[in-house]
């Protein structure tokens, strides 16, 4: 498998994000089967709150279709099975994104529509947490291994970044670092240029305060903080 001779990638921002997914998915879960279930206000703000999370996902992996993944064919072409096996794992996740935008529009309108999301919530788990383990534990080594941090930042930036408007930045940021410690939080708003940042930080803070505690109330799913690769369901 060839390599460009460099120190290893700084790959770790991947990982963080997907502890944000993981995390969101679990407290969801927490929230819908733990009596009392939620009322009108709360039931929409989860609905829309899945709504948000799904279409980041799908960001999320064209990012990594149109960006990352042709970087490393090109320059490591011994790694063209792996991500063959990430490309197929996002056509299989992608029907259950869809099924759980769905589910969730319906719950917005209707109460009774709760078992059914639960229902496309577990399918979207069933197949989305493994791909996102398989590409922690063995995608992002290889990537590691085939460019430098200076390269993966730039794919960040114009897949991950670029393309997004302020205000989405904003939201996504408070999520992503939602639980965090100091190390990872500044890893994370590092992606971002200096003047944006500072805005993004102290700008949509309240906001995302407002909306976590309307979903998540201060009850178990409140205290249930990133999830790392690996880690069990202890819901």
């Amino acid at each position: 498998m060839s390599t460009t001779p460099h120190e290893p990638a700084d790959t770790r921002s991947m990982g963080v994000v997907h502890s944000a997914l993981r995390r969101d998915l679990r407290r969801t879960r927490v929230v819908l089967t733990s009596p009392p279930h939620p009322d009108d206000a709360r039931r929409r703000a989860l609905a829309d709150h899945l709504t948000w999370m799904m279409h980041f996902l799908h960001l999320h992996h064209t990012g990594e279709d149109e960006g990352l993944w042709p970087l490393i064919r090109s320059r490591n072409p011994g790694a063209a099975a792996l991500l063959d096996d990430m490309e197929a794992d996002h056509l299989r996740i992608a029907p259950a994104v869809d099924a759980l935008v769905d589910a969730a529009s319906d719950y917005r309108v209707s109460t009774e529509s709760r078992e059914a999301l639960i229902r496309a919530l577990d399918r979207l788990s069933d197949v989305l947490l493994p791909h996102l383990e398989r590409e922690e534990l063995d995608a992002m080594p290889v990537v590691a291994a085939t460019i430098s941090t200076a390269e993966f930042r730039d794919v960040e930036h114009e897949y991950f970044v670029k393309p997004k408007g302020f205000a989405e930045l904003g939201r996504e940021g408070h999520w992503v670092v939602d639980g965090l410690g100091d190390e990872d939080r500044d890893l994370i708003y590092g992606v971002v240029p200096a003047i944006p940042r500072f805005i993004l930080v102290h700008g949509f803070a309240r906001g995302y305060r407002r909306r976590a505690e309307l979903m998540w109330g201060h009850g178990p799913a409140s205290r249930i903080g990133p999830v790392a690769v690996g880690a069990r369901n202890a819901s």
